[in-house]
């Protein structure tokens, strides 16, 4: 509800810049009106008058025209400053609204399988694409170790990021407090080593944390994280965990499943020897 308030906002400035330049356009004629008839009264007086009266009435013509036309330079400007800012705000909702069409895919491809590993996958996919992240890790909270695991990356390999405690160091603090943690610097270099990404967003259903994405660099041609981003990570982040601990439940179910399954027909056969 917010976001199409904020669409029909915009909308509505949009449409007060097209009056503007509505009014703009009658008061053009108008001045161009009262020029003329100006002019045709010089004209007239001229026609009347002396040479050393129509030398003195050229240059009151003279004046008229360039105080008339300096006006025109001058609105002729705000028109065109205010075309720009038209201009940047058609591009801004313009972005915003791909953005929220690559977001409702994405979403949705999220939610259109139980398959855990096709999830991962899905996440990974829509963090490379929509956030522009090079390097970076999805960590999933373990129970039992209460640590944080590695179960999917890009850029890096599983083998080289280790399993942070949680509630220790930025991953482990970001999970515990269930709060994003941003770099100063987007385009500083996080060090997986000694777990210190550049941005860090926690996978939360309602309060409760079920892991986080670490992100460590982005590519190149991300220059600044812009308001949309932010909305982005919050709204991943929220999609991604359900998704993933949907699909994490339904798979280990299915593990489980199969396993009976085979014992009860071992049960079975060796009822029918």
């Amino acid at each position: 509800m917010e976001r199409e308030s904020n669409i029909t906002r915009k909308a509505d400035e949009f449409l007060q810049i097209f009056r503007k330049g509505e009014e703009f356009t009658h008061e053009l004629l108008k001045e161009n009106e009262k020029l003329r008839f100006r002019v045709a009264q010089l004209e007239e007086t001229i026609a009347q008058a002396g040479d050393e009266a129509r030398v003195k009435l050229y240059d009151e013509r003279i004046k008229l025209l360039d105080d008339e036309l300096n006006s025109l330079k001058e609105r002729y400007q705000r028109v065109e400053e205010e075309n720009k800012d038209f201009a940047n705000k058609y591009i801004e909702v313009e972005e915003e609204n791909n953005n929220l069409a690559n977001l409702y895919v994405a979403s949705y491809q999220l939610h259109s399988t139980l398959d855990f590993n096709e999830v991962l996958k899905i996440v990974l996919e829509i963090v490379i694409n929509l956030i522009g992240a090079e390097k970076f890790a999805v960590l999933l909270l373990e129970d039992k170790t209460n640590e944080l695991v590695p179960v999917g990356a890009e850029g890096i390999s599983l083998a080289d990021i280790p399993k942070v405690r949680f509630g220790e160091g930025i991953i482990g603090n970001a999970a515990k407090e269930g709060e994003s943690y941003f770099s100063g610097d987007v385009h500083s270099k996080g060090s997986i080593a000694d777990n210190k990404p550049i941005v860090c967003i926690p996978l939360k259903i309602k309060e409760h944390v079920i892991g986080v994405i670490a992100i460590y660099s982005l590519l190149i041609q991300k220059e600044k994280f812009s308001n949309i981003d932010y909305e982005l990570f919050n709204l991943l982040a929220g999609h991604a965990a359900t998704a993933i601990f949907s699909s994490r439940l339904y798979t280990q179910s299915e593990r489980k499943l199969t396993t009976i399954q085979s014992f009860m027909d071992l049960l079975k056969e060796k009822q029918r020897r």
